[in-house]
C-alpha cells in the first residue's frame, strides 16, 4: 500500500473514531450528581445544574454516560432531555423507556415501565423509532400547556391526601 493510501486510511479511521465519540446533545432537566459508574451507590465525580448542556455518549440501563465541560460520567436517564435545548428535546424518550439498573450495594434492581403491560409484553418489547417520534410529536412546552388550560377554563385545585387505611 502506498504512503498516500496509508495516510488516507489513517485519516478516515481517525474521522470515524471521532464521529463515534461525538455524542448526542442533551440538557439537564434538574440538579443531579455525575457518578463514576451507572449505579446509585457509585462514587460522585461531579454535579449537574438544571439547564446544563451535555453530550450523551451512550446509554446503559436507566443511565446516560454524559460529558460536560469539565467532567464525564453517569447520570440518571430521567435527569436528561435528549436534543438541543433551543429546539426542544425528546422528553418522551426518557419517560417511555423500559430500563433497569442496580440501585445500590444491596443489588436492588429498579424498573421503569408503562402501566398496563404484562411481564410477557415487556419482555417481547422492541425499540420502534417511528412510534417514539409519534409520541414525541405530542409534546408541548409550558406556554402551550398554559394556553390549553386557559382556553379550556381549567383551574388548579388542591386535593387532600386520602385518609390512611386501617
Amino acid at each position: 500500500m502506498s504512503v498516500m493510501k496509508q495516510c488516507m486510511a489513517a485519516s478516515l479511521g481517525m474521522l470515524i473514531h471521532a464521529m463515534a465519540f461525538a455524542g448526542e446533545p442533551g440538557v439537564a432537566l434538574k440538579v443531579d450528581q455525575i457518578r463514576a459508574e451507572p449505579f446509585g451507590d457509585a462514587k460522585v465525580t461531579g454535579a449537574l445544574k438544571a439547564g446544563d448542556k451535555v453530550d450523551i455518549l451512550r446509554k446503559e440501563g436507566g443511565w446516560f454516560e454524559v460529558k460536560v465541560a469539565k467532567s464525564k460520567g453517569w447520570v440518571r436517564m430521567l435527569s436528561i432531555r435528549k436534543g438541543d435545548a433551543k429546539k426542544g428535546g425528546n422528553e418522551a424518550a426518557g419517560l417511555l423507556s423500559v430500563a433497569s439498573g442496580r440501585a445500590g450495594t444491596g443489588k436492588v434492581v429498579a424498573s421503569t415501565g408503562i402501566r398496563g403491560l404484562s411481564e410477557e409484553e415487556l419482555k417481547a418489547a422492541s425499540f420502534n423509532a417511528e412510534e417514539l417520534k409519534l409520541a414525541e410529536s405530542y409534546a408541548v412546552n409550558r406556554a402551550q400547556a398554559q394556553q390549553f388550560a386557559t382556553d379550556g377554563k381549567l383551574v388548579a385545585r388542591p386535593i387532600d391526601y386520602l385518609p390512611a387505611v386501617k
